[in-house]
């Protein structure tokens, strides 16, 4: 009876973590429909661009990994969490008063170092849930990441017309403090006599490496969002001000396909879904390449945001079944490292290829990426690791 009711309930971490996510895309997602835009804007190329986007998501790897090593061996996990959200605050107002690009980049390294707060937090859920709806638990987290980014893009797309960028910033930072005051005050720390405190690879099971080369594949097709934001407005003809809608387009669709993939995960396996995830992103890549007219650019939006909202959901859940329970913080930390570490080189190159050859190119490479990825995933057997 206790195990039917902990399967049907939303664990109250969930909703506390749900919240807070809320709150803190809110603020992060008012900065980044205009992101590309703004770092262009004080001087940067595609190549910069993508460097400091890139070095942004290295640092989330490295973050994640640290954090969630070190949250095994204290046991202690809150305090990388509400760390994290207010890391998120301090960069946005850093970003509103930079007058070049240059101080973007620690500013930057300092907003997705706040990432760190991702595998305690995926590990609180983890440990909260059960193998009957994980998949579900991160598909609610998921979505009310998006419902936030929705209200922040919408908020963006108010304030864009009255308010130059720096001040849409500074208000972005608000929404954060808000999230590190509720889970300071919601969450408690319940450690576990059974941690693990380390990780190493001899530990990993047959299945957690493949799945782990299948994600770094991929991590390296995986460039970041800008492309997609600047192909529009540059190539595809899209007003500075009509981007923003474009990344709501984005925004709206992987919430919308966030539930819904984790119980698909949960019916039908995350394999399968990590595996769609991937061609999905694929098929955005080649749409952009033979897009011939804005229409078909806005549906390859939608199409991102679909793989986006099947990715995230589906991808934590199956690392987290995955790895073995006495040392689920350190293994989603590595996951997150050794992915993180790889995109750095991926939006670089995504860069240099924009650059030097084309668009086209750049798309072109990654898609061919993740049909790899999708390719390699097959040889995971799918046993949960106990």
């Amino acid at each position: 009876m206790a195990a039917t009711t902990k399967k049907n309930r939303t664990p109250k971490e969930v909703k506390v973590f749900g919240a807070a996510s809320f709150l803190n895309d809110f603020g992060s997602d008012m900065v980044y429909p205009i992101w590309p835009l703004f770092v262009v804007s004080l001087g940067a190329d595609m190549r910069i661009l993508g460097l400091i986007d890139g070095l942004g998501e290295a640092l989330v790897s490295i973050s994640q990994g640290v954090s969630g090593y070190l949250s095994d061996k204290w046991r202690k996990r809150k305090v990388f969490i509400w760390t994290g959200y207010l890391m998120g605050a301090i960069s946005r107002i850093g970003y509103a008063l930079s007058k070049t690009w240059h101080p973007l980049v620690p500013f930057k390294v300092l907003d997705r170092a706040g990432k760190m707060r991702g595998a305690p937090r995926d590990a609180i859920i983890a440990d909260a849930s059960t193998d009957e709806n994980r998949g579900s638990n991160f598909g609610i987290l998921r979505a009310l990441d998006n419902l936030g980014a929705v209200f922040g893009i919408l908020t963006t797309l108010v304030l864009v017309n009255f308010l130059p960028f720096s001040k849409i910033f500074f208000l972005a930072a608000i929404p954060s403090l808000l999230a590190v005051a509720l889970v300071y005050v919601k969450i408690s720390d319940r450690p576990t006599a059974n941690i693990h405190k380390g990780v190493s690879t001899k530990n990993l099971s047959y299945n957690f490496k493949i799945f782990l080369i299948a994600s770094a594949i991929f991590a390296l097709a995986s460039f970041s969002y800008s492309f997609f934001i600047v192909y529009a407005n540059t190539n595809a003809g899209f007003a500075k001000t009509f981007v923003p809608l474009l990344y709501l387009l984005f925004t709206v669709f992987a919430g919308l396909s966030s539930i819904p993939a984790g119980k698909l995960a949960d019916k039908f396996g995350r394999k399968r879904l990590m595996q769609a995830a991937f061609l999905l992103f694929a098929v955005t890549c080649f749409g952009f390449v033979y897009a011939s007219s804005k229409i078909i650019a806005a549906l390859m939006f939608i199409v991102y945001g679909l793989h986006k909202g099947v990715l995230e959901t589906v991808q934590k859940a199956y690392a987290a079944e995955l790895a073995p329970e006495n040392f689920r913080a350190s293994s989603l930390g590595l996951f997150q490292m050794v992915v993180g570490l790889i995109t750095l080189p991926s939006s670089f190159i995504a860069g240099l290829l924009w650059e030097t050859v084309s668009p086209h190119s750049a798309f072109m490479f990654s898609a061919s990426l993740a049909i790899i990825a999708a390719a390699v995933l097959m040889c995971c057997t799918h046993k949960r690791v106990k």
